[in-house]
């Protein structure tokens, strides 16, 4: 394969976006499925976060109300939860927004999975990552509490000792990257995709990256 056996897929999320997380799972599966067929080529996920909402105040905003002001209205609401639930179902998760009572700010969180990544273990961001997603969307956790996201971080293994300026009350500055919309993936610095894309999409992508020839350097 002339793309060589590297395959780096850069990711812009957030974690109070439901799509981010079926897009998550999707390319769990993706990537599950590519090996299969491709075990020579070294898959590399580089999580980027962007925060979507970076006016909410750090303490968070009751979340069904910050929904029924940005739809509309309750009706609006119930449709488009309904929407990502089925969306979920379909990427083989369950998620409760029902359990959800704060819309967090989630610079924090951000700035805790910045600091898990600057350990240089990816599994273990990962694993993080995967946590965050569900305490938010499956058990209503507030993962813009800073205690919270500590004992996260243990759950999984993180070495608290570590990412001490993660403690309780730490200042966090804001994730920073600009982005047209979330989940946004892009194979290779070649190929980008939006959306909460199915794995058979994605594995496409995937394939097609590896084999589209590199864009030829600046003059």
């Amino acid at each position: 394969m002339s793309g060589g056996n590297r395959l780096t897929i850069g990711i812009d999320f957030d974690l109070v976006c439901p799509w981010c997380f079926i897009g998550k799972r999707q390319l769990d599966r993706a990537r599950d499925q590519f090996a299969r067929q491709h075990p020579e080529v070294d898959v590399v996920a580089v999580w980027h976060p962007v925060q979507l909402l970076p006016d909410v105040p750090k303490q968070g905003l009751p979340f069904a109300e910050f929904y029924e002001r940005r739809l509309g209205s309750p009706e609006a609401v119930r449709q488009r939860q309904q929407q990502v639930v089925r969306a979920a179902r379909g990427a083989g998760l369950d998620i409760d927004l029902a359990r959800i009572e704060r819309m967090p700010n989630t610079g924090r969180a951000h700035g805790l999975l910045r600091r898990v990544a600057r350990l240089g273990e990816p599994d273990l961001h990962e694993a993080l990552l995967e946590r965050l997603f569900a305490a938010y969307f499956q058990r209503g956790e507030d993962i813009g509490d800073a205690a919270t996201l500590l004992r996260l971080a243990g759950e999984v293994g993180v070495p608290v000792d570590r990412i001490a300026d993660a403690a309780p009350g730490a200042a966090v500055a804001p994730a920073g990257r600009a982005a047209t919309g979330v989940p946004h993936f892009v194979f290779n610095q070649r190929l980008a995709l939006s959306g909460a894309q199915d794995a058979a999409i994605l594995v496409a992508a995937m394939r097609r990256a590896i084999l589209v020839p590199a864009p030829p350097a600046a003059a």
